[in-house]
């Protein structure tokens, strides 16, 4: 057995005080007797020092520099350990040393190391660790060698990653390594990780490997808490198999080397019996058969259980019923372990819990009884403000200690992707306020199912939990690609341009950022040149991480992601080409690429993996700025060809999951948009009918079974010729369905719904119709089964007309114009394939059909010479195979 890093104090650090009431880390000029880095990565005074990760709290450079030396002496004190010294000793042979002897004092010749020797610090005149918090370290770097000092054995080990980060990779001896003096602590006790998420449990390889990770960036705890392992819920009376327990056994080891609290989360809230005394018995006997195996910090989360349905009519005796008869129930049960086991086993840590109400800071009967009858030192888990918390405040933390009057110890719900199974979350940690680290015992974020590409979040995570006051999210979201990319320049690129397709979630609102940015600077500038190379870039992504990333797991958990992407990028190029190409007046190539689009854009949603049900799960990759890039580029093709175009719908809510705006569109009522939060007053949703349109009667159907007060409970239906002067149709109220009829010669492009004030419940839009007059499509031949003389002349090449057989003598497909007006010119699009035959022509205001040109292959455009016409219509030509037309368009309408 490895021994186990020192025990924290039940505050957590030596130097926590309770302020106000309130868990705070003491101020850092006050702990360490030093100002803290004024910016990430350790810039200092006039030259850049090395990146280090965690951001360290203060980092000055020195004017003296050291050499490595062939061979190194490496001196250990009082505060070192097997695992600083591994570290320190890889380092410098990576650094060049050929030898490393560990000897009892200084060697005469070449380079010495003092790993946990604080008075090995006076030689470089710098003040030792005395004053800082648990796992503080001080590494100097100067005066012809090198001290690491923690505060303990933890903090010298971190100084231990410091150095390995510092140190340069030259191969062999005689690199210069210049003087620095970096004196650091963390901004709370606890910081780490919580396996918690619903789905297929990690691996006991992967595990290994995160806990490998959570070490070398300076990260303290990792709580085992899966929800699919019935040892711990449905089975957690039962005693491990052999084979599970020396699983268990191995990574309370690896942690122990690691400097990582392995903490053992049992839930036995499906079917305890708070008051049986078996019960009772059964959980602490399960936490011995642990402890045994090296463990010495439990936790007992009793999140997501029923606390109104008791699991034995003991417990409705001797409680009740209600909510404060569950929070006593609760604490009971838990005092119960915290006295018969966690007093009784000396080194064990504070017990943890999590409450059934975990997610605000609300009064209620529960919180209350917990508050009052809880042990006071039990750490108490809280997910924010909401299950997955946008934003999180020290006001909100301070509430949260108020409320349970215990420390608390945060289950950050990010990145956990259980709720989104079918997205990666590859953004940065974000919204949590400066300041909040230190009102906390600790944080602990819950990843994804998928654990190494949980990495580039958890990378933030642990630089925010140490040094938030120098934290910036996206500058550690770029310095964590680095890392990871294994510091290889076109690695990286690939990197980030994969992350920033997968950057969206609850905390970061904004999809894929920089490619958005690119595609909104190509609709201003024109530079297609530029957007070709970021969707070239984009393209190679998958390629180049599956042959350069180091981390190999990655590229097993993001498999299907990189396959979409690389479809992704490629029906961008398409639409990219095809705009290009309309706007060069090269129609036949446009319409070609238009027509590749459909199946590149169902290749691209076609990817999947197998989640833990055996259901096929689709991906999503760059949702909401990948495929509306193309949707823009179909109707800016569209625009330029003359086609009037379908209906589009708009918002500025954010959507949950795959629900889009579409969907309100698509004459399906069992489909709908879904916005992934409640809108506020100001928030809308909007038609654009493609031109300036008569307009009628206007339907709003909202909500929908299951969530039934998801509509607009206040708002107003507006509409606009130019996007920018409103006016009112109708003003509803407390109703999901909505309509309105426009005064008779009503003309408008934009109709939109407006919340005029803001609510609690999300927003459902099933269909938003706007029905429009266009001219009529008649004749024939009829239309085959699934499809409509319609989609001949319906504003939309994507629909097609396919007729059921071939033309019969004098039959003609004919489209109405509504009114009679000048037609420049007659554009004919047909699948790629097709070969109807048929003369072009136009009736004029003497009702006289003129021939003005001939249908010939996909792309035909006739030149009609402005004349005046009121019909355009198809006449088949004898042995014209069955037609098939995508569209008829008219140059000059609207």
């Amino acid at each position: 057995m490895t021994p186990r890093p020192p025990r924290l104090t039940a505050l957590g650090t030596a130097a926590t005080l309770l302020v106000g009431g309130l868990l705070a880390a003491v101020p850092a000029a006050q702990a360490a007797g030093d100002a803290p880095a004024a910016t990430p990565a350790g810039r200092a005074a006039g030259r850049t020092a090395p990146a280090i990760t965690p951001t360290p709290q203060s980092v000055k450079p020195r004017t003296d520099r050291i050499t490595i030396s062939p061979t190194v002496t490496l001196v250990a004190g009082n505060t070192s350990d097997e695992s600083a010294l591994q570290v320190v000793e890889s380092a410098l042979r990576r650094a060049g040393a050929h030898r490393v002897v560990r000897a009892d004092r200084p060697a005469r010749n070449g380079l010495t190391v003092h790993v946990g020797d604080s008075a090995a610090l006076a030689a470089q005149r710098i003040e030792g660790p005395d004053a800082l918090p648990a796992d503080g370290y001080v590494l100097g770097i100067g005066a012809g060698r090198i001290v690491l000092a923690g505060k303990d054995t933890t903090g010298t080990y971190y100084a231990a990653q410091t150095l390995r980060q510092i140190l340069p990779d030259s191969g062999h001896p005689g690199a210069g390594v210049a003087g620095l003096a970096v004196r650091d602590w963390p901004g709370t006790a606890l910081r780490g990780v919580i396996e918690g998420f619903y789905g297929t449990p990690w691996s006991h390889e992967a595990r290994l490997d995160q806990l490998d990770y959570y070490g070398e960036h300076k990260m303290n705890i990792y709580v085992y808490s899966p929800k699919d392992d019935d040892y711990l819920r449905a089975k957690w009376r039962d005693a491990y198999p052999a084979d599970r327990l020396a699983q268990i056994e191995e990574l309370a080891d690896r942690a122990a080397q690691r400097h990582v609290e392995f903490t053992y989360a049992l839930s036995p809230g499906l079917s305890v019996c708070y008051s049986s005394d078996a019960d009772a018995k059964a959980l602490v006997e399960k936490f011995q058969t642990i402890w045994d195996i090296g463990v010495r910090t439990f936790a007992v989360p009793l999140d997501d259980i029923s606390y109104t349905d008791w699991n034995c009519a003991e417990d409705k005796a001797k409680w009740g019923t209600g909510g404060g008869a569950a929070g006593a129930a609760q604490a009971y049960l838990l005092n119960r372990v915290n006295k018969e086991f966690i007093a009784t086993h000396p080194g064990a840590q504070p017990l943890q819990m999590v409450p059934t109400e975990y997610y605000n800071v609300s009064a209620s009967p529960y919180k209350k009884a917990l508050s009052e009858q809880l042990d006071p030192d039990v750490l108490v888990e809280w997910t924010g403000v909401g299950v997955v918390a946008p934003t999180m405040t020290v006001a909100e933390a301070e509430g949260a200690r108020t409320v349970f009057n215990h420390p608390i110890l945060t289950w950050d719900n990010y990145p956990v992707n259980d709720y989104a199974t079918n997205r990666l979350l590859l953004g940065p940690f974000s919204g949590r306020e400066k300041g909040l680290p230190g009102k906390l015992a600790g944080i602990t974020a819950n990843p994804m199912i998928q654990p190494y590409a949980s990495k580039l979040a958890l990378y933030t995570v642990a630089d925010y939990s140490w040094n938030d006051a120098a934290y910036d999210p996206r500058t550690s979201w770029g310095e964590g690609l680095k890392e990871y990319a294994g510091g290889d320049p076109r690695t990286r690129k690939a990197l980030r341009a994969f992350a920033d397709v997968n950057y969206s979630s609850a905390l970061n609102k904004d999809q894929a950022p920089e490619l958005a940015a690119e595609f909104a600077h190509y609709w201003k500038s024109g530079d297609a040149s530029r957007l070709a190379s970021v969707l070239g870039e984009l393209g190679a992504a998958p390629g180049r991480l599956r042959d350069g990333l180091p981390d190999r797991g990655f590229i097993a958990d993001a498999g299907p992601w990189l396959d979409a992407t690389g479809s992704w990028a490629t029906a961008a190029r398409t639409a990219l080409r095809m705009v290009e190409a309309a706007r060069a007046g090269k129609g036949a190539q446009a319409w070609e690429l238009r027509q590749q689009l459909p199946a590149q854009v169902t290749e691209a949603k076609s990817f999947t993996y197998t989640g833990l049900d055996g259901r096929k799960v689709p991906v999503l990759v760059g949702d909401g700025v990948l495929d509306r890039f193309i949707d823009a580029a179909n109707a800016e093709h569209d625009r330029i060809l003359g086609v009037n175009g379908r209906p589009t719908a708009s918002t500025n809510l954010g959507t949950y999951q795959s629900n889009s705006v579409a969907r309100m569109l698509d004459g399906d009522d069992s489909t709908y948009f879904w916005s992934d939060g409640a809108p506020a007053a100001g928030d809308a949703i909007t038609v654009d009918l493609g031109r300036v349109r008569d307009i009628g009667s206007v339907a709003l159907a909202m909500g929908k079974p299951g969530s039934t007060e998801d509509y607009l409970h206040q708002g107003v239906l507006e509409y606009s010729a130019d996007g920018q002067s409103w006016q009112q149709l109708t003003a509803f109220s407390g109703k999901p369905d909505v309509t309105a009829t426009a005064p008779a010669g009503t003309k408008a492009r934009y109709v939109r719904a407006r919340a005029t004030a803001g609510q609690d419940s999300w927003l459902v839009v099933r269909e938003f119709s706007v029905p429009t007059e266009d001219g009529a499509v008649t004749g024939g031949p009829p239309a085959e089964a699934g499809s409509a003389l319609r989609a001949a002349s319906d504003g939309d090449p994507g629909t097609v007309y396919r007729a059921a057989r071939a033309p019969e003598a004098g039959e003609t497909l004919e489209v109405g114009l509504v009114t009679a007006r000048a037609v420049p010119a007659v554009t004919v699009l047909q699948p790629a394939g097709s070969a109807a035959r048929a003369d072009i022509q136009l009736r004029g205001t003497d009702g006289t059909w003129q021939t003005v040109g001939t249908l010939d292959g996909p792309y035909t455009r006739v030149d009609t010479a402005g004349r005046t016409a009121d019909a355009v219509r198809l006449a088949w030509r004898a042995g014209s195979q069955a037609p098939r037309i995508a569209d008829i368009v008219v140059a000059g309408q609207g």
